[in-house]
């Protein structure tokens, strides 16, 4: 999973490996220094996904540098 690109704006694990831009929002500040992940299926119901930011399901990193 490390070798995975990771969003540093919306954290968002992208699902391409090969990725030029974020999938979600379209940043091209992307980085492989990333640590920890939660998959959210439920924005609207999940303590963690307000707390992050989130509004769409998806898997996102709980820390990048």
């Amino acid at each position: 999973m490390a070798d995975r690109l990771v969003c540093r704006e919306c954290h968002r694990v992208q699902q391409n490996a090969e990725a030029d831009a974020c999938e979600e929002c379209g940043s091209t500040s992307l980085t492989e220094d990333w640590a920890g992940y939660v998959v959210i299926t439920h924005p609207s119901e999940s303590m963690i996904a307000t707390e992050m930011g989130v509004s769409k399901p998806g898997k996102y990193a709980l820390k990048v540098r």
